[in-house]
């Protein structure tokens, strides 16, 4: 018998655990001899390309991984698929089908059975009792199915014990140029009202011996990033020291992790350990979503924001580990100011990346039920993101998904970090400023157009222009600081239009690269010619300065290019 699991992905670059993890489970411990496939596909490919390459499998049993993200398009690759081969069943699982299978079923008929929940153990026994092309037995927990025109709920199946998951990855070959994601846990102990994890509240965790051996196994492949799904990865503080202090003490110079924590839960031991860590090679996420206490308590949402933001500030100071602060706009009691506020709260704990995110109203999560007592309005269409809410209107909405857009843009890229920073000083708080670019960008988009990177530049060129008429001497130096951005990011060919012109500089330029000592004074070049040096690098006259940008020596947090006074070698 021949399984096919589907997944269809957001992007190119992700990958997804759960079908590997299914896969690995019921290979493991299944009694019946099966061949399981995977095949994974993006939202971005047509449905007809996706629907042709599932049925030349021709496999007997097709199981689809749903989300927010695929669900449309899972819906009509299904749609099809019965169209041309009727008598295959077909089954769904995923966070986006486990709370409403009822419906699920209801509204598609082409849909066999739905897996709600964790799904390896289910999977597994679904397989066991699978036998000539029909299942024998639907006495399995956690499985709903029509049966005699009725459907039928099964009781939910017990959690799995984490530990007893196979390890997925075994050829990083086949995940080259991907996001690896990684699990030391389930569950979570906070009860948030728009989260799905909170309705597990027991959790489980990895064995540590197991973790270490499979972290070993990326270090050792010399993975780009491992990114940890564990929903409150320090929850458990001890477990988290265990994997921090591996993780560091056999550190390859290469790896990154990434894990989703509760900041204010943070203890001083885990503070000085990661302190010491090399520069890149953790990442930290951090869900703050609202700085109003009043929505935090609605939201049943246990955070300190004095504590935030003291935890935050220090590990900042030591310069080693980027951190990504997450808001949610349309929460309750979130009006557009008590919005600012929170934005410009968060805004100053200066993340290196800030996600403003809109509410979503999840099946089974705890706001789908009380979202008519807030008066929240959402599509029903995924992602089922707010309207409006009683404090927050449509307009204001749109409003910020203009910020939401130019934050993207101009303070999570990284690219324009110099002006930015020079920039807030002439608004009264940076929710102000990004509203005001917001409105601008947003102006200069009609009918959909897309800028260049280098447009992006000069589109803030003249919002500047427009906002602030700077005298002639400072539209050069606002002209200075957005080159200086520019080239931080990337040793472009084509030279910006807002640059000046380096043809009288040229003669120098020469000379610098051609001294002698340059190469002694550069980090990682002594075995290149000062040609090979001109090439991969690249000076540009700043202040009166001769500049030089090091792209092979980044900083590990902001991508940002070395720069090097190299003014000194004229006088040589």
């Amino acid at each position: 018998m021949k399984v096919l699991l589907v997944a269809v992905n957001a992007k190119y670059i992700h990958s997804n655990l759960a079908v590997y993890s299914l896969k690995a489970y019921a290979e493991k411990y299944g009694k019946n001899e099966y061949e399981i496939k995977i095949k994974e596909y993006t939202i971005n490919q047509y449905t007809e390309e996706i629907v042709a390459d599932i049925y030349e499998e021709q496999a007997d049993v097709i199981g689809f991984s749903c989300y927010i993200w695929n669900i449309q398009q899972v819906m009509e690759a299904i749609n099809d698929l019965k169209s041309v081969c009727p008598k295959k069943d077909i089954w769904v699982g995923g966070p986006e089908v486990s709370y409403n299978a009822v419906q699920i079923l209801s509204d598609n008929t082409n849909i066999d059975y739905v897996m709600c929940g964790e799904g390896e153990e289910i999977f597994k026994q679904f397989l066991d009792n699978y036998h000539e092309g029909k299942l024998q037995s639907k006495d399995i927990d956690g499985l709903v199915y029509r049966e005699d025109g009725q459907i039928k709920v099964n009781p939910m199946m017990e959690p799995v014990e984490i530990s007893n998951i196979p390890f997925v990855y075994k050829d990083m070959k086949d995940f080259e140029n991907k996001i690896i994601y990684y699990e030391t846990s389930r569950g979570c102990p906070f009860s948030c009202s728009y989260c799905l994890s909170s309705i597990d509240k027991k959790i489980r965790f990895r064995n540590l011996d197991l973790v270490k051996k499979e972290l070993q196994f990326f270090i050792h492949n010399k993975t780009a990033q491992v990114k940890f799904v564990d929903r409150t990865f320090n929850c458990n503080p001890k477990h988290a020291m265990e994997i921090w202090k591996y993780i560091k003490d056999n550190d390859n110079g290469i790896t990154n992790f990434h894990f989703e924590i509760a900041a204010d839960l943070m203890t001083e031991e885990e503070l000085n350990l990661i302190s010491g860590m090399r520069p890149g090679l953790i990442q930290l996420e951090i869900g703050v979503q609202s700085a109003n206490e009043r929505t935090l308590q609605a939201i049943h949402r246990k955070t300190d924001i004095q504590e935030i933001e003291k935890i935050t500030g220090r590990i900042r100071q030591n310069k080693n580990i980027h951190q990504h602060l997450d808001l949610i706009a349309g929460l309750p009691y979130e009006h557009y100011w008590s919005f600012r506020n929170s934005f410009n709260k968060v805004y100053a704990m200066k993340p290196n990346q800030l996600q403003l995110g809109f509410l979503k109203v999840l099946y089974g999560a705890g706001i789908s039920e009380e979202a008519k007592e807030h008066g929240i309005v959402f599509s029903n269409r995924p992602p089922y993101e707010v309207l409006k809410t009683k404090w927050l209107t449509f307009d204001e909405v749109l409003r910020l998904k203009e910020i939401e857009t130019v934050v993207e843009i101009y303070y999570n890229s990284l690219q324009f970090s110099e002006t930015i920073k020079r920039l807030e000083e002439y608004f009264n708080s940076p929710f102000d400023m990004y509203e005001r670019l917001g409105r601008y960008y947003k102006k200069c988009s009609v009918g959909g157009v897309k800028h260049s990177r280098e447009n992006r530049y000069v589109l803030l060129l003249n919002f500047i222009m427009e906002e602030l008429n700077p005298t002639e001497e400072d539209s050069f130096s606002w002209k200075e600081l957005l080159t200086l951005d520019f080239y931080l990011r990337e040793n472009a060919k084509k030279r910006p239009v807002f640059a000046k012109s380096l043809e009288d500089y040229k003669q120098n330029i020469h000379k610098i690269y051609c001294h002698l000592e340059l190469k002694q004074k550069l980090n990682g070049y002594v075995n290149y010619s000062s040609r090979q040096i001109e090439h991969m690098t690249h000076i540009e006259i700043l202040k009166g300065k001769y500049i030089l940008f090091d792209y092979k020596n980044r900083n590990a947090l902001t991508k940002a290019a070395e720069t090097v006074d190299v003014t000194t070698y004229l006088q040589l």
